[in-house]
């Protein structure tokens, strides 16, 4: 589910699940969160890049493990996504990712908690947290707005429409927008500048920038994890996922009369 393999000082992370477009499962989340470990503990490693296997980046979370939740039997992961979402916000060194195709979810909303992001020209992005009918995930309703400005983030988080590989850039989500063929050297080539600077010197010019955010990304995962808990296995969240499964578009009109318990 995972490929490690190592540029001189540069970690490639390769979600390698392709037949499940890179769909987050508790495996992939654990098998993701463990390479985000040994890369930061490595002592010859200064920059990762995380990128995707075949035709995306990430289609986000599994939504067969979404639909597992609501039975009220599922097994959580050793870190699952609260300990990716964690290591991401932590994670001490350059964090780049390569945005090869479609990303959804946890694919679009790790973008806001990585440093640099360079995207093809055949890649998409949506937070379909809407759709899905739950809420904002990842520290997303912070990270986003603070790179996208208020508008845009309320579109992306709200609208789950897609948004392009150019409106990412242009929106702040992205640093770079990059020929297909051109990606994985590209960023290599922006990883490599920070890779020939010393490591030590990285991880804290990393620390003095990020850890003024870090409470508000904190505080605002905890927001988002109670809404999510308010939200899954709602009307509306099993009115979606009943029409995924049935490949067709989901029709909230019958269940917004619902009351929402909290």
């Amino acid at each position: 589910m995972i490929r490690t393999h190592d540029e001189g000082r540069i970690r490639v992370i390769t979600l390698d699940r392709p037949q499940a477009r890179n769909a987050f499962s508790e495996e992939l989340y654990d098998f993701a969160t463990d390479a985000l470990i040994a890369a930061g503990e490595d002592n010859g490693i200064a920059v990762v890049i995380i990128t995707g296997e075949g035709q995306a980046f990430s289609a986000g979370a599994d939504l067969g493990e979404m639909a597992a939740r609501n039975t009220g039997v599922f097994v959580n992961g050793r870190h699952g996504f609260p300990g990716f979402v964690d290591h991401l916000i932590d994670f001490p060194k350059p964090l780049f990712c390569a945005v090869n195709g479609l990303a959804i979810g946890i694919g679009a909303t790790m973008l806001a908690l990585s440093d640099l992001v360079f995207i093809s020209t055949d890649a998409k992005v949506r937070c379909p947290f809407t759709r899905l009918g739950v809420a904002p995930e990842a520290a997303s309703s912070v990270s986003f707005p603070r790179l996208l400005g208020r508008q845009n983030a309320m579109w992306a988080l709200l609208s789950s429409e897609w948004l392009s590989a150019e409106e990412c850039v242009q929106m702040g989500l992205a640093f770079r927008v990059c020929a297909p063929q051109e990606l994985m050297s590209e960023t290599l080539r922006y990883a490599a500048v920070l890779a020939s600077k010393p490591i030590n010197s990285l991880v804290e010019s990393k620390r003095v920038i990020v850890e003024p955010l870090r409470a508000e990304l904190m505080a605002a995962r905890d927001r988002e994890n109670e809404a999510f808990r308010v939200l899954l296995g709602g009307p509306a969240n099993i009115e979606a996922l009943t029409a995924f499964a049935q490949r067709r578009e989901p029709d909230f009109s019958a269940v917004d009369d619902a009351p929402i318990a909290r």
